[in-house]
């Protein structure tokens, strides 16, 4: 990648009804953004202050670069704001949580009090089988109501959660239940998608295997017959909970214990366990889902993601039950039965606010205006993106189709290692297509050069952050060395490894990565997961994985491949490898091509050079490739 290089940038403006800036609990971004850099700690107080507290801080922030320490000294547990606070008050019986199913007619509510007891029946039973504070449990299910529950009642009693995406296979499933030394394994007999049944149980029997730290699979068992229990590892999940008092005194944590570990890829080695911290991760998840989302008391806020991923953690779970938000959860997909199928959940149930990735969007746009036009959308009130660059052509289409013309489109950029959203035009603020915004208040970001320097409007640099913020990652899990070095690639600031560049109004477009992660539909996916899976195939020899542009997916994975002596290229083996990298790391990784090769550019140290091979592949320059071996 270049130092530096010029963007055409859009200058294509929307600007909301004037109703959307007066009603907005943020205001209008410059006085808010100025009364956050006039008194940053007070500004984050404040915020903090809205919430609950065992005990209060003695300070908003400590910061020894590049480790951060927010609100030292205070007591606090995230199920108290999120279910006791609410339980206990006005929202007693107001709906927390909605869930449909794909089988038609599969629905449940949960108020306040209901959600809230069955959290504290749960980590009931969890403290009945051992685990206590500071123990960690791997939380691999589909979206279900159960799944939310096992969440909440672990951060209840303070045990460590780390969720697994349901669509990951089983080495992907055993690697980060080891890295994490899992006690307890919570799935389900089965997930449900497209009208087939996923069998998650049977990956976890997988799974498990030289997992020695698993003590207890717990089974949420959906269909009948009864899928049969035989280890003696093995218990139901609703047998569990039976006897067990709606009564359970949530856990007083520090600020700063861990709340969570999330995996993500990485571009070298084994996935990365971003670790969250109680406090800090509280107060920027209710924060961005009360002020950016501009939460109404009214509002039924569905966001289509799964807790596998950070945006379920911070944007289904934590932040909008902190705000007291009305939920919705689907284990829908968006074409099946039909592309109408969310278009009619969101008449159904009158969502008011829709947050979804691009790819979703690209999916609709490709069916057309028919199926959105067929339902009643007049409920929305603000659409949402997330995931991956909101590109010109899917936000107009956003905007125009599915929100009339009327509806603000939030394009949010932020990361599972920042916790919360830190780029957005916020509710009442002028759109431009293909910009995600502004930072939020709270929030310090900038885009430079290599030595970092400010770049002038118009130039594509490296976004970075320049100041700690609440709910930053703490650290890698058993890694830390690979935490520092977010924070010391450019000088005293924090690298997001995305190219960006900003406007002449400081909104900022985010071009994508400058490293060699691939996002595929949203889904971060490390290089070297993907090939270390390929590798593992007795045909392959050496294997090397970009990310090439695709309408749909935003980037799909094409694989260059070096076979073994004995092995020939041909149709046939090309589906054995896409098939044998579904079984280990899940549907999302599958190469969509693979191309057999003789040789691969590498350096003179033997690193595989993915940016020449990415750059034959859509016919560019490769630049500098003077430590090319050959």
């Amino acid at each position: 990648m270049p130092e530096t290089f010029d963007v055409k940038l859009e200058k294509k403006t929307y600007r909301p009804d004037p109703s959307y800036l007066e009603g907005s609990s943020m205001g209008d971004w410059e006085t808010a953004y100025g009364r956050f850099m006039d008194d940053p700690e007070g500004f984050w107080a404040g915020i903090a202050g809205e919430l609950e507290w065992f005990r209060t801080w003695d300070r908003v922030k400590e910061w020894k670069h590049p480790y951060a320490r927010w609100f030292t000294g205070a007591k606090l547990n995230i199920t108290h704001n999120c279910l006791d606070r609410h339980a206990a008050g006005d929202r007693r019986n107001k709906v927390a949580l909605i869930w449909r199913g794909e089988e038609e007619g599969t629905e449940r509510m949960y108020t306040y009090r209901q959600l809230h007891r069955l959290v504290m029946r749960f980590a009931n039973a969890l403290k009945k089988m051992g685990i206590k504070k500071g123990d960690t449990v791997c939380i691999y299910m589909p979206l279900v109501p159960e799944q939310v529950v096992a969440i909440l009642a672990c951060a209840r009693i303070g045990a460590v959660h780390s969720i697994v995406y349901g669509g990951f296979g089983a080495a992907a499933l055993h690697t980060r239940i080891r890295d994490a030394k899992a006690k307890i394994v919570i799935t389900a007999d089965v997930g449900f998608r497209r009208g087939k049944r996923v069998p998650l149980k049977t990956i976890v029997d997988e799974a498990v295997i030289n997992a020695s730290s698993v003590e207890k699979v717990i089974v949420l068992r959906r269909t009948k017959p009864l899928l049969e229990l035989i280890s003696e590892m093995e218990v139901d999940f609703d047998e569990v909970m039976e006897g067990m008092a709606p009564a359970c005194e949530p856990e007083v944590m520090d600020a700063e214990d861990p709340l969570f570990i999330l995996y993500t890829s990485g571009t070298t080695g084994t996935p990365k366990g971003i670790v969250h911290t109680c406090g800090g991760y509280m107060v920027g998840t209710y924060y961005t889902s009360k002020y950016v989302f501009d939460l109404k008391e009214n509002d039924i806020y569905w966001c289509t993601a799964d807790p596998g991923w950070i945006t379920g953690h911070s944007y289904i779970v934590y932040g909008p039950l902190a705000a007291g938000a009305t939920v919705l959860i689907t284990e829908t997909v968006p074409d099946y039965p039909d592309p109408g199928t969310w278009w009619q959940i969101v008449e159904e149930f009158g969502v008011t606010i829709f947050y979804t990735a691009p790819t979703a969007i690209r999916m609709f746009m490709r069916f057309g205006e028919e199926w959105p036009g067929r339902y009643n959308l007049t409920s929305l009130r603000i659409l949402g993106s997330v995931g991956e660059p909101l590109n010109p052509e899917a936000f107009e289409w956003y905007y125009h189709v599915i929100g009339k013309s009327a509806c603000p489109v939030l394009d949010t950029w932020w990361q599972t290692e920042t916790g919360m959203h830190m780029i957005a035009t916020l509710v009442g603020e002028p759109m431009k297509p293909g910009f995600a915004g502004r930072p939020i208040p709270g929030v310090v970001v900038d885009v430079v050069d290599r030595e970092g320097n400010p770049v002038p409007p118009g130039i594509g640099g490296l976004l970075v952050i320049k100041e700690p913020w609440p709910s930053m990652m703490r650290t890698v899990h058993g890694n830390d060395e690979r935490y520092r070095t977010y924070w010391n690639t450019i000088d005293a600031c924090y690298t997001a490894g995305d190219l960006a560049v900003r406007d002449e109004d400081g909104y900022i477009m985010v071009l994508g990565r400058s490293d060699d992660i691939i996002i595929v539909a949203g889904h971060n996916l490390g290089t070297a997961e993907v090939e270390s899976a390929l590798v593992s195939h007795e045909a392959v020899a050496e294997a090397a994985v970009i990310g090439k542009p695709d309408p749909l997916k935003g980037q799909a994975v094409k694989a260059f491949v070096i076979l073994r002596l004995g092995f020939e290229p041909g149709e046939k083996l090309k589906q054995d490898l896409i098939y044998h990298v579904r079984m280990g790391l899940g549907p999302i990784a599958m190469p969509s091509e693979i191309e057999f090769v003789t040789s691969l550019p590498k350096t003179r140290s033997g690193k595989i050079m993915r940016r020449v091979l990415k750059a034959k592949e859509m016919g560019m320059d490769p630049g500098d490739i003077s430590t090319l071996e050959d």
